[in-house]
């Protein structure tokens, strides 16, 4: 690929526009949502098989009915009105693999050109993808770097920096001792493991008076299981002093727990998520930071990358993707990383996002 950039909104603008995304509500579980999407830029319901699917690129998440996907279906959109490409956002409500895969397999026989899947869980999609790439469709992953069937991945950052990062802020907000917890969405998601990973060994040779208690808690994507987890968490570690949540909907479950709890002031509380869905919370102080990365951003990053392959360019080292973040792109193998593109927020800056 040539150094020139894609064709893209003004930079610092995507963010903010459009983002009608916020009223999700207190348990923000996968509902109200059907699994068709609506292609962007049209007014219709397009679902697989239907006339608009033919020779698109279309966004696949995890699920579909939560603000962090919302999000993305953002961005999806903001690269087809820019582009005029046939590009549309498309998944399953059920936080659920097979699920996500009747909806890729669904899409693989309408003739597609192009997937861009996150993975719920990047081993049980392995098989479907393969067969996508067999019939010549491109695809394009995100949050599974280690995926086998992919023409690339794309990651707004390296996984083991993030999941230090968000350890560095659970370790300031606890004082850097005490007992801590971990929660992953799924114990089969790529990213979610590395971040807790690379936390925990980052916590044990830099925080020693830190200590891990149980085991990873796995929450589906969902806050209310969050939620419960964290009321068991309370029951079983009465010393419990923070917690690091990986899931968008993890801290949301934990914060409204400790919030409950009255427990504001002695427990921590740390992880991806994104403010509309925890201003309330960090204002309380029952979530001390949440840390993110535009979703937006990076649907618009693997569309870039979508289409580039299909028109038979190549994508280089220090390419700019034309959104922010991806504009000076690094490559390992097949995984493109952008610019260590996250976002820290706490009480005093939630108000300054959108979504």
């Amino acid at each position: 690929m040539s150094h020139t950039t894609a064709s893209r909104p003004p930079r610092r603008t995507v963010l903010f526009s459009g983002l009608g995304i916020l009223a999700v509500g207190g348990a923000l579980a996968a509902c109200g949502t059907t699994e068709s999407g609506t292609p962007a830029g049209e007014g219709a319901e397009g679902g697989a098989g239907d006339g608009d699917a033919q020779g698109a690129m279309v966004t696949v998440p995890k699920l579909t009915g939560i603000a962090w996907f919302n999000r993305m279906e953002e961005g999806v959109k903001e690269y087809a009105e820019a582009t005029g490409e046939n590009a549309y956002y498309q998944g399953s409500s059920e936080a659920d693999a097979a699920a996500q895969v009747r909806v890729l397999e669904d899409l693989i026989a309408s003739n597609v050109a192009a997937l861009c899947v996150t993975p719920f869980q990047p081993d049980a999609v392995e098989q479907t993808l393969k067969k996508a790439m067999d019939a010549g469709i491109k695809v394009i992953t995100h949050e599974a770097p280690g995926i086998q069937n992919a023409d690339f991945d794309i990651e707004a950052f390296k996984n083991a920096d993030y999941g230090i990062n968000l350890m560095d802020e659970l370790a300031k907000a606890m004082g850097e001792k005490g007992e801590y917890a971990l929660m992953v969405g799924s114990l089969s998601s790529t990213t979610h493991m590395e971040w807790v990973d690379a936390a925990k060994k980052h916590q044990e040779e830099n925080y020693p008076e830190m200590t891990q208690v149980g085991d990873i808690v796995e929450t589906s994507d969902d806050s209310q299981k969050a939620y419960e987890a964290m009321q068991e968490l309370l029951s079983a570690h009465p010393d419990l002093a923070g917690v690091q949540g990986s899931a968008s909907t993890d801290v949301v479950g934990v914060g409204q727990a400790v919030e409950e709890a009255g427990l504001q002031d002695r427990i921590a509380v740390v992880g991806t998520s994104t403010p509309a869905d925890t201003a309330d919370l960090l204002e309380s102080g029952a979530i001390d930071v949440i840390q993110f990365w535009d979703p937006g951003y990076a649907a618009y990053a693997q569309n870039v990358v979508a289409k580039l392959l299909l028109d038979g360019e190549t994508v280089e080292a220090g390419a700019d993707l034309g959104i922010e973040g991806y504009s000076n792109i690094s490559i390992e193998d097949k995984v493109i990383y952008g610019d260590k593109a996250w976002i820290n927020v706490t009480k005093d800056n939630a108000g300054d996002y959108d979504y």
